[in-house]
């Protein structure tokens, strides 16, 4: 499972960090974010490429389990 650090970023940034990420073809990743936008957003692309999804929130960040 591959983890991004997409805090910090605002959009389009954490976006195109899974975009590309998904296009090296693996099948996990952990992503973490600090702004609901940018969750809502990486959210939506991931599942448009088929993947689920799942969301924890700590601390105002939060983290995402993207797999296929």
């Amino acid at each position: 499972m591959k983890l991004l650090d997409a805090r910090g970023l605002s959009c389009p940034e954490p976006v195109m960090m899974i975009r590309k990420a998904i296009a090296s073809g693996e099948k996990a990743y952990q992503m973490v974010v600090d702004n609901p936008t940018a969750r809502e957003n990486v959210t939506r692309y991931a599942v448009q490429q088929g993947y689920q999804v799942s969301v924890e929130e700590k601390d105002g960040e939060f983290t995402l389990s993207i797999t296929k």
